[in-house]
């Protein structure tokens, strides 16, 4: 494999618009060497950037090395390039199961069956998924994550299925009901005190007085509110009229970017407010 790795790093270096990137990231994931696949992963895709393939090899990556909320972005860009790309529905399968939420994680993997029949370890990750027996030695696939982490079946806290796929589920996302009432997430300080019920406390009936204040200006309905400060940002978002969701990042996650990943979480919560009873 170390000849592989040569041939095909020579091969990139006489023609770096060359695909053999990706076969060259990918041996490199596989000899966990994370630093070296991530930095020919993020160069192919600055000359590939609508690249599917580009995007589900960087997510394989990102998913080795637990970064999860970095790549369920990469996977849910490759399914907006690449509607049906079998890899990044089996990688978003893993991580709803990951986090709880079976339903989601089942969904992803009959779209994957839906799109290759033949994948066998699809079957496997289905029986998985479902407590079924002879599922144990499945996985989501052989490109996505190890196949111990899919038979991580820890039971999440009930909370935790809120925000599935997201990174934070139970720390960095809070989502509060009208009247304070946590319903999911968790916050902790810098020096790591859990402050949620805290805050939850501190942001009961913001909602209405952000909604309040933005009537008054004239500014129609309120979507959001970041705030930066010298240890994080926090962005406010309301899911539904009835709801508050807190989103906190420290100061390396750009404004932008944490109104994207509210957005998303945002979203995530909507969905299981209007869950069935």
């Amino acid at each position: 494999m170390a000849d592989d790795v040569r041939d095909l790093s020579a091969q990139l270096a006489q023609d770096p618009e060359s695909l053999v990137f990706l076969r060259l990231g990918e041996l490199l994931r596989q000899r966990r060497q994370f630093d070296a696949a991530s930095r020919v992963a993020l160069l192919g895709l600055e000359r590939h950037a609508h690249l599917a393939d580009a995007h589900d090899l960087l997510a394989r990556i990102l998913a080795d090395r637990h970064d999860y909320e970095r790549a369920f972005d990469e996977w849910d860009m490759t399914l907006r390039i690449a509607p049906g790309h079998t890899g990044a529905l089996k990688g978003l399968a893993f991580l709803y199961f990951k986090v709880g939420d079976l339903a989601q994680a089942e969904a992803h993997l009959l779209e994957a069956r839906r799109v290759a029949a033949d994948d066998e370890t699809i079957e496997q990750a289905l029986a998985m998924v479902r407590g079924e027996s002879g599922g144990a030695a499945g996985a989501p696939a052989p490109a996505a994550p190890p196949a111990e982490a899919l038979a991580e079946r820890a039971e999440p806290l009930e909370e935790a299925r809120v925000f599935a796929g997201l990174e934070g589920a139970q720390e960095g996302l809070l989502l509060l009901d009208g009247a304070g009432l946590v319903l999911g997430g968790a916050l902790r300080s810098p020096d790591g005190r859990d402050v949620t019920d805290a805050v939850a406390a501190y942001l009961a009936g913001v909602s209405q007085e952000a909604a309040r204040t933005a009537k008054l200006l004239g500014l129609g309905t309120w979507q959001g509110l970041s705030a930066e400060g010298p240890s994080g940002h926090v962005h406010l978002t309301p899911p539904r009229a009835d709801a508050l969701l807190l989103v906190v990042r420290d100061r390396g996650v750009p404004l932008g970017r944490l109104a994207v990943i509210a957005q998303r979480a945002s979203q995530a919560a909507r969905r299981w407010l209007d869950r069935p009873a």
